[in-house]
């Protein structure tokens, strides 16, 4: 983890020194300034960072099977979104007034969840249940395009290609609100490398340079590495950000 956003500091720093240097460069004279328009402003090549929660769960055909014997159940057994968080850096490059490309690079949780209550004839008064629970941890690095529409409003889609750094199993039992269990475990054998997605969602940039966005990551790769399991990275994302 400490590795993972050490990494992200870096590319964060070379991102700025870049975007210092260019302004300097632009303030000499040495190469034209570039400016896009967002609304009635036009503003320069500038570089952010975002922060935002994600509901990651995974989707397909294997996923649907089990979803099917989970619904035998009765309710008893069920499968959830895991909750979790992305934080990162962008780069916003003017293309033409209203238009910019926007590569990024961010640490994302996803993965998937399940819940049950253990099957202890005569005895629901124990609450007893179970959890467990798949933390992917992945850096993505999207390119974006994204379009403006009216005063600060805009939408964006591109493709994204992420990096697997971590892949853990968590299982968590307990009654009476009491845990029984809490363990942890890696689980890298057979999950892809690299995720494969498409990214897109709705967005509104501040004149203060803060901005607000929602957005869907449609993975396009299945999650393990022999194609077996027809199942693929969903993720819903909320994000608070700040453009300098």
């Amino acid at each position: 983890m400490k590795k993972t956003f050490l990494l992200i500091a870096i590319v964060l720093g070379l991102i700025a020194t870049q975007v210092n240097a260019q302004q300097i460069q632009n303030r000499y004279g040495k190469q034209p300034q570039t400016y896009s328009r967002t609304g009635n402003q036009v503003s320069p090549v500038r570089f952010g960072v975002r922060v935002g929660g994600n509901l990651a769960q995974w989707e397909g055909e294997s996923v649907n099977s089990a979803q099917d014997l989970l619904d035998l159940t009765d309710g008893s057994a069920s499968r959830k979104m895991r909750e979790g968080f992305h934080v990162g850096a962008y780069v916003s490059i003017p293309v033409i007034p209203g238009f910019e490309i926007e590569p990024g690079l961010q640490y994302s949780q996803k993965g998937t969840k399940l819940t049950g209550k253990l099957p202890l004839e005569g005895s629901d008064f124990l609450n007893a249940n179970l959890t467990v629970t798949n933390k992917a941890e992945y850096i993505d690095v999207p390119v974006l395009a994204r379009v403006y529409v009216g005063e600060g409003f805009n939408f964006f889609v591109g493709p994204q290609v992420s990096y697997l750094v971590s892949n853990k199993v968590k299982a968590e039992a307990g009654a009476l609100g009491f845990n029984a269990l809490n363990r942890e475990w890696d689980m890298n054998s057979g999950f892809r490398d690299v995720d494969v997605a498409v990214t897109g969602g709705l967005g509104y940039r501040f004149t203060s340079g803060f901005n607000i966005s929602a957005g869907y990551d449609y993975g396009l790769s299945t999650i393990d590495s022999n194609g077996n399991f027809d199942t693929y990275n969903r993720v819903v994302k909320a994000s608070l950000g700040y453009t300098f």
